[in-house]
């Protein structure tokens, strides 16, 4: 609803809630928006995504912004890099601790 009172991006963040269908009221609340009145949806429960994309179209007209958000990409590169390391060296086996 808050799409339709406002011209600035808005960002759906489907949340599964202990009333909620398996979080499924909550995405269809946001995806069934009617033409006219987009919103983006990131994944249920996925409030550091929306974030994440929040700061990506703020860096689209901030350098700043943009610097940190690539720099934090990095991080999560080569965060994924040394599990992929790890696995190859240990087995996949041994990782799931």
């Amino acid at each position: 609803m808050v799409a339709s009172l406002t011209s600035l991006p808005v960002i759906g963040v489907p949340v599964k809630s202990s009333n909620s269908i398996d979080g499924w009221d909550s995405i269809l609340s946001i995806l069934q928006m009617p033409n006219g009145i987009p919103v983006a949806t990131v994944a249920l429960n996925a409030a550091k995504n929306a974030g994440i994309l929040a700061a990506t179209i703020l860096g689209a007209f901030d350098e700043k912004i943009s610097e940190k958000i690539s720099a934090y990409k990095k991080t999560l590169e080569s965060e994924v890099s040394g599990k992929i390391a790890k696995m190859k060296k240990d087995g996949w086996e041994n990782n799931f601790d």
